[in-house]
């Protein structure tokens, strides 16, 4: 089985017919709360007077220390996800690492978006891992992939086990059972450690 890393793009499975590691995330892609229809990124600056219009800190820049200018966008929970997933599957993908993605639009509705403008945005991050079709994640039409990944003994997610938000993650060894569940406040670094016990 390969290894495959999950996020709120659901991102779980494995490929049976190989010894591979992988982690499974499961992502509604939390960062369409920052593009726009043409997944052009908001304005780089919020003219001062449109403070008040801001829904999110990932809106507005700050100048640094050394006088660069730095979007506050870079470290919204999408942008920290699909960075750190695509250097993840980078570095370890020779050694069996898979990244599943699966979308869903069950979460807020937050990936309204079709498969091609989907695609489309994931290659501001370089996303070279797989990504499959928009499913659900939770109740009665939850893919039954999704079904099995959250009852497993170590799928099972705190206060229940529905998928609570983006970027849900399972990690799942080579003989293809979950071995941790990682929330969605968990950064993908956070399963590095984990991850390096099953390559």
């Amino acid at each position: 089985m390969e290894n495959c890393v999950g996020t709120c793009c659901n991102c779980i499975y494995l490929h049976w017919d190989t010894c591979k590691v992988e982690i499974l995330y499961m992502y509604t892609f939390v960062f369409m709360l920052f593009t726009k229809e043409n997944f052009v990124l908001p304005p780089q600056l919020l003219a001062a007077e449109n403070w008040q219009k801001a829904t999110s800190v990932c809106e507005f820049n700050a100048v640094d220390i050394d006088g660069n200018l730095v979007s506050l966008d870079k470290y919204s929970k999408t942008n920290v996800n699909y960075s750190q997933l695509a250097k993840m599957h980078a570095e370890y993908a020779e050694r069996g690492l898979r990244i599943l993605a699966f979308p869903s639009n069950q979460l807020g509705r937050q990936e309204p978006h079709n498969e091609d403008q989907i695609k489309q945005f994931t290659q501001f991050f370089d996303v070279r891992f797989d990504m499959f079709s928009k499913i659900n994640v939770n109740g009665e039409n939850a893919h039954p992939l999704w079904k099995w990944l959250k009852e497993q003994p170590k799928g099972k997610g705190s206060f229940g086990n529905g998928i609570k938000w983006n970027f849900t993650k399972f990690l799942i060894n080579r003989d293809g059972q979950v071995v941790k569940r990682y929330g969605p406040l968990s950064d993908p670094i956070v399963m590095e450690k984990d991850l390096l016990k099953y390559l």
